[in-house]
């Protein structure tokens, strides 16, 4: 991975409280998994951002290196590496993702 594309995804990951690199955008997620996150992130009521990984291939490589993690979405929370749409779904079922996303926002 460049140096400048570890800093454009830092900067993301740094500037918005919960961000999601997915395929597609909050508004039309292009694959299920990306919309199972968005429907759990609707669900809570919380504001957050998307990056369409689809429109910008060095990004949809770079994400996967930078969290060391293979596959796509990827959900950051107060610039921490969450993880992907199983493990979105286990921390909401168990009520740890709201917790999470509180304390990122009163932060």
């Amino acid at each position: 991975m460049t140096p400048e594309l570890k800093d454009r995804i830092d900067k993301l990951v740094k500037d918005n409280k919960v961000l999601v690199f997915m395929k597609g955008n909050k508004l039309m997620p292009q694959c299920g998994f990306s919309n199972n996150v968005v429907q759990i992130l609707n669900t809570l009521g919380v504001p957050y951002q998307t990056v369409d990984v689809l429109a910008d291939p060095e990004i949809r490589q770079g994400i996967k290196e930078y969290s060391n993690w293979p596959t796509i979405p990827q959900v950051y929370i107060n610039g921490e590496f969450v993880g992907g749409s199983d493990v979105m779904i286990e921390l909401f079922q168990n009520g740890e993702l709201q917790q999470k996303v509180e304390v990122a926002l009163a932060s």
